[in-house]
């Protein structure tokens, strides 16, 4: 008998497709030769968390579920950015868009869905768009620099994310829809209301019942007309009124296709060896758009897969959602309208905003709508899954945690069997055996080992309680997440081991103190190199393997492989000369379009890579490092020698700050401000650090965020002179650098310590003060240079650090 490694082949690198290699690889990692084909060029990501990218401090890598490194080890071959154009179905082949033919033993078609676009007259405008991935939100947060109207079509699931996303990018934002109340699908009437009052008071404005006529403007959008005869002014048009099938390329194929894949209860498609999976797949003529169905279909599928003669079978799926829009809990399932022979029982709580409806037909649950406290949702959920009989229930049982202790997870009262996790299928059972069995204390460790809560996440306070409840008295390390999956060793551990051992290269850290996987990862690396960093100063030489790749490039890449220039203005402020440098660098490299940043800046977009070092030599200008975790920009406004309102010389103190501050590392990118009064010119209220002149002093804020995560900042202090607040940051920033948890942004770190903490540490207690502060001047001294400062005439030294840069981490 052949030893021979069956070839498999999976045409799309999403969640669908990868989950069922993922399932593969439990049952027998050695029976496939896997080759994945990916239309975009990223690793698989998690496609539910996208809205969280608007936010612009969320990247791919926050939320991608398999690092180029997962691929590596499993022996798998990858192809981002290369999508499959031709199956053959009689020679088993399939060929991609840069021409590679592979042929396959078993193929699997996970190609997933497209954004349904209305064909409206105008729809091909610039800046119509849809929301669907991480291009669409790049294309957001890009838009939000320069326009500030934005209209989005579509009240369901994703519009109401692209809305949320676009107010926190400081948009003006309309949501239009065709019908009565929002998310029609997943609420009824009383819930929907309920979320489109809550979302109105968060500053979404809405149109409902309204039916768009066409989308006007030249070459850009300008605004969108109704058929009523209303209109609105629009910079950003987003489309987010449903998906469709990605069936094109099975049809070309010849295999049977209706609004999706045609498949059988074995996933199989009509033509001998393929199988298609996920949302471009359709059994019983169903094509789910839901993560949870998909997942179902993947075990089947890999059952089948890994054992011929299993008699595992794909029977559909119960269709449920669990969510969390703009903040607020909401869960529907199954047939929760009202209807014949249904009746309901209903809480309604408009003090609280609570509102719970479960349908019931023939003695059993048939659906039920959540909004505002989902607790119930796991119980609710396994009634419908076992067609439980209820009948001799009363509502008390429906809903048990309308009668609860509040302060009780209800968790507790689950039964084994329940399942926690609604879109991997993780029972309670299973959590606490594997707690139990594999020494779990983390929810990051349940994640790994179990799956449960990676996906939406929406059931991680339960795995959070069910992890204390097992725990018990040894609990005191169970909320203690860990740095990432290499070691089950916490952020602040690992600082402490390379205290306590003085351990001073990333190798040594990761030997001495117990890594996994001994070459770290894309998450560890640039950790450990950051915190060796901090803890050494003096002497630690930093290791520029293990930044990510903007700050090795010094530049940001872009969708298409481009980059982004950003050269230092400090407080905003240029010169004749500095612009004529920058058109004349702007000529000579062809830039394809330069535009102002919110941050007060020129930045240089579409720079080819090989042009880099001689343009930064061209330009003779400090970065600005608008790629780097580290001092961004310090915004300014006129200040009082020019404005009429100014009280104090916004211009110079941004400008001292930002000379003092700039290049230095930090955990997360830091951006700051100093408005000149109150009128807050500058946006000094939502800055990591702001500052704001009052009539002879100086207001200093922390924390603020701009981004999804809104967040005004927190009042420090008030200080009277310009010396004081450069001490007063060199303090916060220096107690943040050794504090916090490397890519955590000051806002969260805030929140996370509290505010009266680091107003005790660094305000009220003078000694603490001076102790940051002249740590702070020990980190100055020794920040790295700029990296192309002083190579400007040397071309050879140059190109050599170019080369050394360029060596680009999986």
């Amino acid at each position: 008998m052949s030893n021979r490694q069956e070839k498999l082949v999976v045409i799309g690198n999403g969640m669908a497709g990868v989950r069922t290699v993922e399932e593969i690889l439990k049952k027998d990692p050695n029976k496939y030769d896997v080759t994945i084909f990916g239309k975009e060029p990223h690793p698989n990501y998690n496609r539910i968390s996208l809205s969280s990218v608007l936010q612009g401090d969320t990247g791919i890598d926050d939320i991608v579920l398999n690092t180029y490194e997962w691929y590596e080890e499993n022996n798998i071959t990858l192809y981002t950015g290369d999508p499959v154009v031709d199956i053959n179905t009689t020679k088993q082949t399939v060929t991609s868009e840069k021409n590679v033919t592979i042929s396959y033993d078993k193929l699997i078609i996970a190609t997933g869905s497209n954004p349904f676009m209305l064909p409206l007259p105008g729809a091909d405008k610039e800046g119509v768009i849809a929301f669907r991935d991480i291009e669409d939100c790049e294309t957001m947060i890009n838009a939000s620099e320069k326009y500030k109207r934005a209209v989005v079509i579509g009240g369901g699931l994703l519009g109401l994310e692209a809305a949320r996303g676009l107010i926190n990018l400081n948009m003006e934002t309309d949501v239009i829809h065709l019908e009565e109340y929002l998310m029609e699908r997943q609420l009824d009437d009383t819930a929907g209301t309920m979320l489109r009052e809550e979302l109105e008071s968060q500053g979404m404005r809405f149109h409902m019942k309204k039916q768009t006529e066409q989308i006007v403007g030249k070459d850009r959008v300008e605004g969108v007309h109704f058929k009523d005869g209303s209109k609105l002014y629009a910079d950003l048009v987003v489309m987010a009124v449903g998906i469709k099938p990605n069936i094109g390329l099975a049809q070309t194929a010849g295999l049977e296709t209706n609004r999706a894949i045609v498949v059988n209860d074995y996933l199989e498609a009509s033509a001998s060896n393929v199988y298609a999976v996920g949302e471009c797949a359709e059994h019983n003529g169903i094509a789910y758009g839901l993560v949870a169905p998909l997942y179902e279909q993947a075990k089947v599928l890999a059952d089948q897969l890994c054992n011929e003669k299993s008699e595992a079978s794909y029977t559909g799926s119960l269709m449920y959602t669990q969510l969390k829009v703009s903040g607020v809990n909401v869960f529907s399932a199954g047939d929760f309208q009202s209807g014949e022979g249904k009746k309901a029982v209903r809480v309604h709580d408009e003090f609280e905003g609570v509102y719970k409806k479960v349908m019931v037909k023939d003695d059993k649950v048939v659906g039920s709508v959540l909004f505002g406290d989902t607790s119930d949702s796991p119980r609710l959920l396994d009634m419908m899954k076992k067609q439980e009989d209820i009948s001799g229930m009363s509502k008390a049982v429906l809903l048990p945690s309308e009668e609860a202790d509040s302060t009780e997870s209800p968790v507790l009262s689950m039964a084994p069997d329940e399942t926690i996790c609604g879109c991997n299928g993780v029972s309670k059972e299973a959590i606490v055996q594997a707690i139990e069995q594999d020494g779990l204390s983390s929810v990051e460790e349940i994640k790994k080992h179990t799956n449960a809560s990676r996906s939406c996440g929406g059931c991680k306070p339960l795995v959070a309680d069910l992890l204390q409840a097992t725990l018990g008295d040894e609990s005191s390390i169970s909320q203690v997440e860990p740095l990432c999956g290499c070691t089950s060793l916490s952020h602040e551990q690992v600082q402490e081991g390379i205290r306590n051992r003085q351990l001073t290269h990333p190798r040594e850290v990761m030997n001495v103190l117990g890594w996994e996987n001994e070459e770290g990862c894309s998450k560890c690396r640039p950790a450990i190199n950051y915190y060796l960093g901090v803890v050494h100063p003096e002497t630690y030489e930093d290791d520029d393997l293990s930044r990510f790749v903007n700050e090795r490039m010094h530049a940001n890449i872009q969708n298409d492989g481009t980059y982004s220039v950003v050269p230092r203005m400090y407080g905003g402020v240029t010169n004749s000369d500095q612009l004529r440098k920058i058109a004349n660098v702007a000529d000579k490299y062809d830039v394809p379009m330069l535009k102002l940043t919110g941050g007060q800046r020129i930045d240089m977009l579409g720079v080819n890579k090989e042009d880099l070092p001689n343009m930064w030599s061209d330009l003779d200008m400090p970065s600005g490092h608008a790629y780097g975790k580290a001092i961004r920009t310090v915004k300014t406004c006129v200040g009082e020698d020019f404005c009429r309102f100014g009280t104090q010389d916004s211009i110079g103190l941004g400008i001292a700050i930002e000379k003092k501050f700039e290049r230095l590392n930090t955990p997360h990118k830091v951006k700051m401000a100093v408005s000149a009064c109150p009128r807050n010119c500058a946006e000094s209220g939502i800055k990591d650090i702001g500052i704001v002149g009052v009539e002879g002093a100086w207001e200093m804020y922390v924390g603020g965020n701009g981004g999804v995560d809104l967040r005004p900042g927190d009042l420090l202090a008030k200080v009277e002179t310009s010396d004081e607040v450069l001490e007063i940051i060199s303090a916060f920033l220096q107690y943040y650098r050794e504090d916090a948890h490397y890519l955590e942004r000051t806002s969260h770190w805030v929140d996370r310590v509290g505010l009266e903490h680091v107003r005790s540490t660094i305000i009220d207690n003078m000694d603490n003060r001076k102790y940051y502060a002249q740590q702070m001047e020990v980190a100055l001294e020794n920040k790295p240079a700029d990296p192309w400062e002083s190579l400007t005439h040397n071309e050879n030294k140059r190109k050599e650090l170019f080369e050394r840069k360029a060596v680009e981490l999986v």
